[in-house]
């Protein structure tokens, strides 16, 4: 089969080819509960970037060369002897996490902290190919409204951003104020899940003019222009108190502080990018009583409702679609800022 394949790490990312598209053999089903997913398209995110740049590397054991692709949908291909819910032609999308279900955390419906995880196209072979091992239990059947090219960055990017969005508006009242930072893959699926969610009024800070154009499409009421005085302007909206909810996109570049001096008193400081560090006073802990929060992608169940959502047209990726041939450029269009959304490779 045909894979856009990763040989060499690039710190500076400044090599012209980050991977090789080139043949290599196709997947195998090697368990009964194995799935073999043919990709309909496979989502390139920001994550992809820092992969390439090696920033995984100690965190994961993964041998060079391999292929990245952790948002992926399709059609089931073929399946192994103990799989009961799809067969082949079933169209679905992954949960990026394949586990056996038998560890507490998974039972618990937290995979993503399941010790004996494995996790396509981050410590295994994606889809950035033509062809996709999984799990029938990572599998999520799509409704007829919603094709894998379309829905494939939902994976992790809308999972992700939908679980901080759902996390902040549990204590999102009408009338609070909610500010996600960085309008990019991540930020425009997460304001529509916030708008749909709750009532708060959203404000969106974003260096790109292009961003903040995509953020007022997708329901936000305030855009803020990131050019060093957006704590102000943020400040400025939410009466010098600042929003109830901080969900931060970015995690690095200065935003981590910002964000945090954006945060009202008693509010929450989501962390969903990253990169950045968390720097902060524990008397500023105490005396402001806010809290930080880590997210990291989501569960199964986040990613049914999810797709329920965007059965509902309540939630809409905005993508650019590539060739699986074209990957190179899909990810330096990415690094350079010039995907309005989402990018998808389509094999």
């Amino acid at each position: 089969m045909k894979a856009a394949v990763l040989h060499s790490y690039d710190p500076s990312l400044k090599q012209s080819s980050f991977v090789t598209y080139e043949e290599i053999p196709e997947p195998k089903i090697e368990k009964p509960t194995d799935v073999i997913v043919r990709v309909g398209g496979a989502g390139v995110c920001r994550t992809d970037l820092h992969i390439i740049e090696g920033l995984w590397k100690e965190r994961v054991e993964v041998k060079l060369p391999y292929v990245m692709g952790h948002e992926n949908a399709g059609w089931v291909e073929e399946v192994g002897k103990g799989v009961e819910s799809v067969k082949k032609g079933t169209p679905v999308i992954c949960h990026p996490l394949i586990t056996a279900g038998h560890s507490l955390e998974a039972r618990r419906g937290n995979d993503m902290h399941d010790p004996d995880s494995v996790f396509p196209g981050i410590n295994a072979n994606g889809g950035y190919a033509q062809l996709l091992r999984t799990s029938e239990r990572a599998l999520v059947k799509l409704p007829t409204t919603l094709a894998p090219k379309d829905v494939a960055p939902y994976a992790d990017a809308g999972l992700t951003a939908y679980r901080a969005a759902r996390k902040a508006s549990r204590h999102l009242m009408p009338g609070d104020y909610a500010v996600v930072i960085g309008a990019g893959g991540l930020g425009h699926i997460g304001i529509q899940v916030l708008s749909a969610l709750c009532a708060a009024e959203i404000i969106v800070v974003d260096r790109s003019p292009m961003a903040l154009e995509l953020a007022k499409e997708c329901g936000a009421h305030h855009a803020v222009k990131a050019d060093g005085n957006e704590v102000d302007a943020v400040k400025s909206l939410t009466g010098g108190l600042g929003a109830q909810a901080v969900i931060d996109f970015v995690g690095e570049g200065g935003s981590v502080e910002k964000g945090w001096a954006m945060t009202r008193n008693a509010g929450a400081y989501y962390v969903v990018g990253y990169g950045g560090k968390v720097e902060i006073p524990t008397m500023d802990l105490i005396v402001t009583e806010k809290s930080i929060v880590g997210n990291l992608v989501g569960n199964y169940s986040d990613l049914v409702e999810l797709m329920a959502l965007a059965d509902q047209g309540r939630v809409k990726l905005a993508t650019k679609e590539y060739k699986l041939s074209d990957a190179n450029n899909a990810l330096h269009d990415l690094h350079a800022g010039k995907v309005r959304g989402r990018a998808v490779l389509i094999p």
